[in-house]
């Protein structure tokens, strides 16, 4: 492990500083940046999907933004293939690669793989399940440990799902899940040393005390000229990937006559605080997670260079 090349990836649900901390990690290591966000890969979409400004991009390129027609599909598939790429060239370079963004699937896909796993199987899940009741948990996780040990190592004991989900595929298809993932699309999780950190608040009121700046901020720079721009092509509709992004799908109705401004307005709030819930729940169950606090425990907002400092202290020597 200790010869590997490593990856640093900062997640954490959106409003929450990701960016900003990314680019004085940069600053401060011998880094390059690839973004993790399906929304950033989109051309004529800046405000509404909180872009970096030109100037952050001049002073610090971020990989993978811009490169998709809004019109166009972008699979997890389709970045993991783009991620890989990009990564192999940071390495080449002698540098190391800042995954940011806060779309999980997308981090998910490239350290675990999107592989042909196979579906469900109910009988063999009712019959894990019940072995669990009756022994325990700990249990199947040794029986794991024997079958895959990859997977057990990554997997703690009292993980109920993600235990049985492990040696079910493997009583299902005779094969380690961690084998299958290494085989797939992605899957980079045993080729390097990862640096995982999520960005985040401790109390959620403030992350939703900055999201509703920014959405107001958003309208306030032009985010209703940007989707009456993106409308006036002819060729893009509401139910494209693209014009489902937060913020976009709301904005979208409004000038389609469905909503006043101020639901548009309130609905593109709500819609943003989900969509961080749904980033803090993945997170929640992510492994070997280290949390960069932007609140000190009493609740006081830290600044720019204190989060650095903490983010700092997750990253080993070696890369500095």
């Amino acid at each position: 492990m200790s010869g590997q090349p490593r990856i640093i990836a900062i997640m954490g649900p959106t409003a929450a500083g990701k960016t900003d901390l990314a680019i004085a990690l940069r600053n401060k290591l011998n880094a390059e940046l690839i973004s993790v966000d399906s929304a950033l890969v989109y051309t004529g979409m800046d405000i509404g999907s909180a872009k970096p400004s030109k100037d952050e991009l001049a002073a610090a390129p971020h990989r993978l933004i811009d490169i998709r027609d809004p019109g166009e599909p972008y699979s997890a598939a389709d970045f993991c293939l783009d991620a890989k790429r990009e990564i192999e060239d940071i390495i080449q370079q002698g540098k190391t690669p800042i995954l940011v963004g806060g779309t999980m699937m997308y981090f998910k896909a490239l350290r675990e793989g999107l592989s042909d796993l196979p579906a469900a199987d109910e009988q063999v899940r009712a019959a894990i399940e019940a072995d669990a009741a009756q022994y325990g948990w700990p249990h199947i996780h040794a029986q794991l440990t024997q079958v895959d040990p990859d997977a057990a190592a990554r997997i703690h004991p009292n993980h109920s799902q993600r235990l049985s989900r492990a040696l079910e595929v493997y009583r299902v298809t005779g094969r380690p899940m961690s084998e299958l993932q290494r085989m797939s699309v992605g899957g980079l999780m045993y080729d390097y040393q990862w640096v995982q950190m999520a960005v985040a608040p401790r109390d959620r009121g403030v992350l939703h005390e900055r999201i509703a700046r920014r959405f107001d901020l958003m309208l306030e720079n032009g985010l209703l000229e940007e989707v009456r721009h993106l409308r006036e092509r002819g060729d893009l509709h509401k139910d494209l990937p693209a014009i489902r992004a937060v913020g976009y799908r709301q904005v979208w109705e409004y000038l389609d006559g469905l909503v006043s401004y101020e639901e548009m307005r309130e609905k593109g709030k709500a819609a943003t605080r989900q969509l961080a819930k749904r980033q803090l729940t993945w997170l929640r169950g992510w492994d070997d997670l280290n949390w960069v606090y932007t609140q000190n425990e009493n609740g006081q907002l830290l600044s720019d260079q204190e989060i650095v400092t903490v983010a700092l202290n997750f990253v080993p020597t070696t890369t500095i």
